[in-house]
This record gives structure tokens, sequence and C-alpha cells, in this order.
């Protein structure tokens, strides 16, 4: 093929073709430069954006299940408190108990002594009916009648698996300190109540059992979440060495490829001119 061709102009076509790749490879390093990613969609690396899109949703199931877990942090945090105030009743209405076990308490000092301590059993209901946290409730609805629950499971990790925390059958418990004047009445009865083997103190043990129970349950809430948000900050630091441009190394190849385009521009000019000079052959 003639090199002094005015139809084919082979020196611009190598021109042109070198002034395309630099293009495309401006506009890809550009769109690194203004998304900060390396790999921002599909087309970029198909492969990586497929991982990193994966990396993501963990993120952001991670996220959600930290966000139940913060949930169900308050709502053990609301039950403790409500129990730990039950606990310190007890020890009081137990001092009241003591007294009425006493056969030398009688008549009007009686009588005070028993509505002191169902005064204190109002308060333990109280306590019960407000251990709820946004709607919820780990001890159930307190009428004073014996009821049954289960437990209440929550999300704690991204694949759904969950962590189960027993609920407390509150209104049994205290229907079974919710003594009759009749049985605070006569200081035998009342002995009956507060031995080892009697009903108050083995509810007194039971709702330090709950304590303890609930206790270990916020513990490892708070472990759960501390774990999580540690994944978090790993997959994030992953994503970022996978998918992230590095910005000094891209500001570099800018200046590099704005420079080749200039260049290159000027010479597709000069070779779509070099069939100018084949006139001067026909003067």
């Amino acid at each position: 093929m003639s090199l002094n061709s005015v139809n084919t102009n082979m020196t611009a076509q190598i021109a042109l073709a070198s002034l395309n790749a630099t293009n495309s490879s401006l506009a890809a390093t550009e769109k690194k430069i203004s998304t900060g990613y390396r790999v921002s969609d599909a087309t970029d690396d198909g492969a990586a954006y497929a991982v990193a899109q994966r990396v993501r949703s963990d993120v952001g199931s991670l996220t959600s299940a930290n966000q139940q877990l913060g949930n169900v942090k308050g709502l053990l945090s609301t039950t403790l408190t409500g129990l730990n105030d039950v606990s310190n009743l007890m020890t009081t209405a137990r001092a009241m108990l003591v007294k009425l076990a006493d056969g030398n308490i009688q008549g009007s000092q009686r009588t005070q002594y028993v509505q002191q301590y169902q005064s204190l059993l109002a308060n333990v209901k109280s306590d019960f009916q407000d251990a709820g946290y946004n709607g919820k409730t780990l001890v159930g609805d307190i009428t004073g009648s014996t009821g049954t629950f289960g437990s209440v499971g929550v999300i704690r990790n991204e694949v759904g698996a969950t962590y189960s925390i027993a609920t407390f059958g509150a209104s049994a418990f205290f229907a079974s300190l919710n003594f009759t004047s009749t049985q605070l009445g006569g200081a035998g009865t009342v002995q009956g109540l507060i031995t080892a083997s009697g009903i108050f103190l083995k509810k007194l043990d039971t709702l330090g059992t709950k304590l303890n129970k609930y206790g270990a349950a916020s513990n490892y809430v708070d472990a759960q979440i501390s774990y999580n948000s540690d994944k978090i900050d790993s997959l994030n630091s992953g994503l970022g060495s996978l998918i992230d441009a590095d910005l000094a190394k891209e500001s570099a190849t800018l200046q590099a490829l704005q420079i080749r385009q200039q260049l290159g521009t000027q010479a597709l000019s000069i070779a779509n001119q070099a069939p100018q000079t084949l006139l001067s052959l026909f003067k």
C-alpha cells in the first residue's frame, strides 16, 4: 500500500487509535477519581464487584442485627432494673414477715405490719408491670394469676442465627407472694412462710436465679454487639483493599494521560496534514 495516498492515511489511523486508547484510559482514571473506587460497577472488574456486593450485604445484615440486639439490650436492662428493685422490696418484705412471725405482735400493731407488707407487694407488682421496653416485656402481663411464658428470640448475626432469652412468669411469682390477711394473721403460719423451705425464701432464690440469668444474657448481648462491630470493621477494611482506588496513584496517572492526550491530538493533527504535501507535486 502506497504511503503517498489520499484515500488511506495509515499514519492518521495509527494516531487516532492511540488517541482513542488514551481517551479510554483517561475516562477510566477520571471515573476512579470521581467515585473513589477502583471497582465501582461490574464493568470495571466483574469478579471483584460480585465479591464486593456480597461483603456489602454482610455488612448491612450485621448492622441490622446489631440494631435488633440493641433493642434487646434495652429490654434486658429494663428487666434487670425492675427485678433488682423487686429484690430490694422483698428484702424489706422479709423483715416485715419476721416481725409478723413474732407471736407477741398483736392487735393494731400486727395490722399495720400486714398493711406494710401488702403495700410492698403492691410495689412489686408495679415494678413487674413497668419492666417493659418499646412495648415488649420479658416478665409477661402481671395480673396476679398463674401464666405460662415461652422465650424471646433475637437475630444475632448476618446469617440469621438466633439467641433465645427465657421469659419470667412474674404473674405466678407475684401470686405466690400475695398472702391473705388470714395467712399473715397467725404467727405460726408466717413462720412457715419464711423457713428455708418456705415459699417466700424459695421465691427469693428464684428471683436471684433470674437476676443471674438476665445478667448473663445482657453480657452475652454486649459481647455479640462488640463482635459484630469488630467484624463490620474487618469487612469494610477488606472491602476497601479490594475496590478502593489509590487516589495518589490515580492522580499521577491522570496527569500523564492528560499529557498523552494532548500529544496524541497534536500527532493526529500532523498526520491529517500529511496528504496536503501531495498537492505540491502538482504545482
